[in-house]
């Protein structure tokens, strides 16, 4: 039985390979790469030795079958994800430009991305943490109340709940959404925001008062403030640490904080000391970065290591 389970969006992503190129004209494109936000994490947590599982669902198709071999390979628990004869798996078009922006067009609705259901409770036996994508709740309502009985099932079991929330503003406008997102947050132990995602649903002004309120919930042990190439900071209830990032020529951030992500479970799994949880986060988000795809970096317990000590660490 898997640790570390996820439940979200499978997904292709078929890249312009430059910056610069507009969707909307004629030109090449590359891929298609294995992507969504909760694959790229839970590949993450296999590729560095954990066992791990993921809920999900592709079509019966060569994109279906790019994102199953390649997780399967790594390592990834793939029992629970549903191949449907009646849909085509879901796919992202990307673009960059040249200020580092990223445009997308998604096709994931009415695919089979959004249609697994909660699994029973003796299928997650094991489980010790359940990781939930901001972007999965937003895909289809029918399916955040799938990862919401998910994470209930999982809270049942002793596990402990971790928590990117990927938040686009305008879609907070939503009550529907908003009340997910605040059943998720409320039921956080590892809660890994950005700085506006904080402050969004903390409703507060400043970064400290966000915090503070953060750690007057019972359930939320540790914040992992994510700065993007600034680094992060990580509180817990007793302490704080603030680091930058590795330094890497960087190819592509697609994935990067996703990987980050799932390096830091693992090293909560593995009981290090904090300052080395968040070496090995980071060096896996830049290791993501380093490579063109978003799932493509040169992430092992080998790299990661060869990367902390490189730096002299």
């Amino acid at each position: 039985m898997a640790e570390v389970w996820t439940m979200g969006e499978m997904i292709v992503e078929i890249m312009r390979p430059k910056a610069g190129l507009s969707l909307k004209d004629a030109g090449p494109f590359q891929g298609p790469y294995p992507s969504g936000a909760p694959a790229i994490f839970i590949d993450t947590v296999a590729r560095l030795g954990h066992s791990a599982g993921i809920i999900g669902g592709v079509g019966d198709d060569d994109f279906g079958n790019c994102l199953i071999d390649r997780l399967e390979s790594d390592g990834v628990d793939c029992s629970k994800v549903i191949v449907s004869h009646s849909g085509t798996t879901g796919v992202a078009f990307v673009t960059y430009f040249e200020d580092g922006s990223r445009k997308f067009i998604y096709h994931i609705g009415n695919t089979p991305a959004v249609e697994p259901k909660a699994p029973p409770a003796e299928e997650l036996k094991g489980i010790k943490y359940f990781h939930v994508m901001g972007c999965s709740l937003m895909a289809e309502p029918g399916f955040a109340g799938e990862i919401i009985k998910t994470m209930r099932t999982a809270i049942s079991l002793g596990a402990k709940v971790s928590f990117d929330p990927n938040i686009r503003k305008e879609l907070l406008k939503d009550n529907s959404v908003m009340s997910v997102v605040r059943e998720v947050f409320e039921n956080t132990a590892v809660f890994m925001p950005g700085v506006d995602e904080l402050l969004m649903l903390t409703e507060e002004k400043t970064v400290e008062a966000a915090v503070s309120k953060c750690f007057g919930m019972d359930s939320i042990e540790i914040i992992v403030l994510k700065r993007g190439s600034e680094g992060c900071t990580v509180y817990t209830r007793t302490d704080s640490w603030k680091r930058g990032v590795y330094r890497v020529d960087p190819v592509d951030p697609t994935g990067a904080g996703d990987s980050f992500d799932g390096a830091f479970l693992c090293g909560l799994l593995e009981n290090l000391p904090m300052p080395e949880v968040i070496r090995l986060a980071t060096a896996a988000g830049a290791l993501n970065t380093a490579a063109f795809g978003p799932m493509e970096g040169r992430i092992s317990v080998e790299s990661v290591k060869e990367m902390i000590a490189a730096s002299g660490e």
